[in-house]
């Protein structure tokens, strides 16, 4: 495939952003799931306290950004290792240009959302 290329354009670059978004996005979980196990029967006074504090807004926000560019190298990389003209014939390059297209603007809609509901206030 000449035409797309993963996130940065270099495979190497690509697997550094995917393993380092990961331990984000763990590091992210572990913080909201500890929170939840320490503060049992929380109302959404208590929760939206928590999440709209600025360490958790950064956090949030760096776990948002950390999934879309996991999300982004993973699906790429689905596209491009299962969906090729040698299993599909010549409508492979479309279909992934589609299912392409579709990542990048569903990635792009939710990490707009999500910045919305973060930072709005």
């Amino acid at each position: 495939m000449k035409s797309a290329t993963g996130l940065t354009g270099s495979g190497s670059r690509d697997w550094f952003i995917q393993r380092v978004s990961a331990v984000v996005l763990a590091v992210y979980t572990v913080v909201v799931f500890g929170w939840i196990l320490f503060n049992g029967g929380f109302n959404y006074e208590q929760w939206s306290g928590f999440m709209m504090t600025l360490p958790m807004k950064v956090l949030s926000l760096l776990a948002v950004l950390s999934l879309v560019a996991h999300a982004w190298i993973g699906m790429w990389q689905v596209f491009t290792d299962y969906v090729t003209t040698r299993q599909m014939g010549p409508s492979a390059s479309g279909l992934r240009l589609v299912l392409t297209s579709a990542v990048i603007i569903a990635v792009f809609a939710y990490a707009i959302w999500a910045i919305q509901i973060f930072w709005a206030n």
